[in-house]
């Protein structure tokens, strides 16, 4: 459990360092976005390892209701980042399109993982998430986008949500339970 919680306790470190220090950061230049990305990697890597190491108290698992609930749950949080990155209209409504999908990937798995491991994997990159959010609105102030918001951006946005949802099913069932249910 101690490599799990090492990895979360990392992912938290490596992405509120900026914020905490900034004038360190910047001093760091382009030595130091390389820095954060080799710990943001090790991170998912303990994260990985402690997981599948990881024992403890189970309450709840997978059942038909609840994998349903976590795939439409996935698909938002896949709609989410779409949307981040082609600015369509939901980014005028939240200033965190990407931060709510990661929050919305996280609830999904704990609605389907009710063991002690996925409370700690997914429970902390959700404090993580939302805690950054706070963060990130202490900092700077919010500026909306305005659009034109094409229709062909919001068609686009979740057709990428759509097939990035079958590909990531795909391989997660390769490397562990299939999201889509059955074995």
């Amino acid at each position: 459990m101690l490599i799990l919680i090492l990895g979360v306790a990392l992912w938290w470190a490596a992405h509120l360092y900026k914020r905490a220090a900034p004038a360190q950061r910047a001093a760091m230049g382009g030595k130091g976005r390389k820095i954060v990305a080799g710990l943001l990697a090790l991170s998912i890597l303990l994260m990985i390892i402690g997981y599948r190491m990881a024992d403890g108290a189970f309450f709840w698992g997978p059942s038909a209701p609840l994998v349903g609930i976590n795939n439409l749950l996935v698909l938002a949080a896949f709609y989410m980042f779409a949307a981040s990155g082609m600015k369509t209209r939901v980014t005028a409504y939240t200033r965190h399109a990407m931060l709510w999908g990661f929050s919305l990937w996280a609830v999904a798995h704990l609605v389907v993982n009710g063991d002690t491991p996925s409370f700690i994997l997914f429970g902390g990159l959700l404090v993580w998430a939302l805690v950054e959010m706070q963060v990130i609105n202490r900092a700077s102030e919010l500026v909306r986008p305005t659009g034109p918001f094409p229709i062909r951006k919001e068609m686009m946005a979740l057709a990428g949500a759509v097939i990035v949802m079958l590909v990531v099913g795909a391989i997660h069932g390769l490397i562990g339970p299939s999201p889509f249910g059955g074995a």
